[in-house]
């Protein structure tokens, strides 16, 4: 069963159910609230003042068996804050606050917006942060923890002016939520379900709406020599994989957009083994991979007018007798050699082999990988921002620009020749890591080594994609983090 359940409708009074309305800072309620539930106002001035409800932006109330409305099982209303500040409005945040307050029951939301250029786009985004809010995973649950979670779906109608307007806005949005949980679903898999066979499998299934998926298996990449990802993976019980995943929407002769993910669907640090408080959480360290399958269902969902390539390597990193050591030299597909110094710097290597991979078969417009690949990055930004490094500026103030608008903020870090003799390396071309000062840039300038003039921008995500903040739309550990605001690149930027 679908956790939520969305439509839009015209006004019509709730059978049963709750009735959710919205207020702005002076508690003042829209002309259909006003006219088909005349007393909505009076409770609303009634109930306010004791329980300190001001309508502040994602503030709510939450009224039950209100007086004078027989039909209605609660009355919800939700504040929106100032009148004067409405386009500024976060409507995903509205849509996560109001999936929280009705989740498991039927609701009837009054949509008035006034004074919006396109309050159809406006309910589409509380739609979709409903949709968010709503996610759970809860697979490998026998009971509930508690009576109160909620066993059926969220139904929500939206009773609005233009139904049809909304319904073509809300279909633009509904393949990208299914996007975000999808992510949200590979990140939150345990390893001895979701170990590299199995996530390559799961890729396939995009097929279905018309992506091309291609598999390489061990034999593949030997053959086309990628050691490096190979080495992360050979003390691993599960061979490594690469998926290939092609939506051609655009011009055929168009370059395509190719976007790479870090997939290791466990990280014990392999012979530099990490401390064993926390280690759990290292099923998440494919999270960067899991953004691109999520991403590419996005794409495809809504027909995306662009060609995207979207390539993840997937692997394991284990320490049995077969593994990497430190003070093993490695030669990349490149043809670039490379000291591992600390078997627990492996993504790098993974990503160094899809990238030249990348470049050099599909010839791209551009590329931008992402990866957990640094706890540095947690210490420099915390989790409010991803990392953001680059050697395009456009490309990286486009990448800005879709994290202010969709909220998955990043920040740009610097790149400098400088850093690159922290990896110097005296035996090979350099080393898998450059110690403990920079390391989220000395690991990027690592990656740059693997990129020729192809813009390119690589994302850190360690902060943000898995253990994740918890908001207004997500509840969960695993956040979806990079699939909202790659989707909105293509769409501000690169769609014919």
């Amino acid at each position: 069963m679908d956790s939520i359940k969305i439509d839009f409708g015209t006004l019509e009074q709730p059978e049963g159910g709750d009735l959710v309305v919205f207020t702005d800072d002076a508690l003042a309620l829209g002309p259909s609230v006003t006219e088909r539930f005349g007393a909505v106002g009076d409770i609303l001035r009634r109930a306010a003042p004791g329980e300190r409800f001001k309508g502040k932006a994602a503030s709510a109330l939450v009224i039950p068996a209100p007086a004078g409305l027989d039909r209605v099982d609660r009355l919800v209303v939700i504040g929106l804050g100032p009148a004067s500040e409405r386009e500024k409005q976060d409507w995903r945040a509205i849509g996560g606050v109001l999936a929280g307050k009705v989740g498991g029951r039927q609701a009837t939301v009054v949509g008035d917006l006034p004074g919006l250029d396109h309050p159809a786009d406006a309910m589409a985004e509380i739609a979709l942060g409903a949709r968010l809010r709503a996610y759970k995973f809860d697979t490998y649950k026998t009971k509930k923890k508690d009576d109160s979670e909620p066993d059926t779906a969220t139904r929500i109608t939206f009773a609005v002016a233009e139904p049809s307007a909304c319904r073509r806005a809300d279909r633009r949005r509904a393949g990208l939520a299914d996007g975000v949980n999808l992510a949200r679903d590979l990140v939150n898999e345990p390893p001895n379900v979701l170990f590299p066979a199995e996530f390559a499998r799961r890729t396939q299934a995009l097929s279905k709406l018309g992506v091309e998926v291609e598999i390489l298996d061990e034999e593949d990449l030997r053959r086309i020599g990628m050691r490096a990802l190979l080495a992360v993976g050979q003390g691993s019980g599960h061979g490594s994989r690469v998926a290939i995943m092609r939506w051609n929407g655009g011009d055929a002769d168009a370059a395509p957009l190719a976007f790479i993910g870090k997939g290791v669907c466990f990280d014990s640090g392999g012979i530099s083994i990490k401390p064993s408080g926390g280690m759990e959480d290292m099923k998440g360290d494919m999270a960067g991979a899991a953004a691109v399958v999520g991403l590419m269902h996005a794409l495809a969902s809504r027909k995306a007018k662009a060609n995207v390539v979207g390539v993840i390597g997937i692997t394991e990193n284990m320490p049995d007798g077969n593994a990497q050591r430190p003070g093993d030299i490695i030669r990349t597909l490149s043809g670039q050699t490379v000291e591992m110094v600390n078997s627990d710097a492996e993504g790098r290597l993974v990503l160094a082999d899809a990238l030249w991979y990348v470049q050099e078969r599909f010839k791209p417009a551009f590329m931008i990988d992402l990866a957990t690949l640094t706890g540095a990055i947690i210490v420099a930004l915390a989790q409010e921002h991803a990392g953001l490094f680059s050697n395009n500026d456009e490309l990286a103030d486009r990448l800005a620009a879709a994290g202010r608008s969709t909220g998955e903020k990043v920040w740009r870090m610097p790149l400098a020749p400088e850093y690159d003799k922290l990896i110097d390396s005296r035996f090979a071309d350099m080393k898998n890591t450059g110690g403990r000062h920079g390391g989220s840039i000395t690991a990027a300038q690592f990656l740059q080594r693997y990129v020729k003039d192809t813009p390119w921008a690589h994302l850190d995500i360690a902060g943000t994609g898995m253990n994740a903040p918890q908001t207004e739309t997500n509840k969960s550990w695993a956040s979806g983090w990079g699939v909202r605001l790659l989707d909105q690149l293509v769409r501000d930027h690169y769609e014919s």
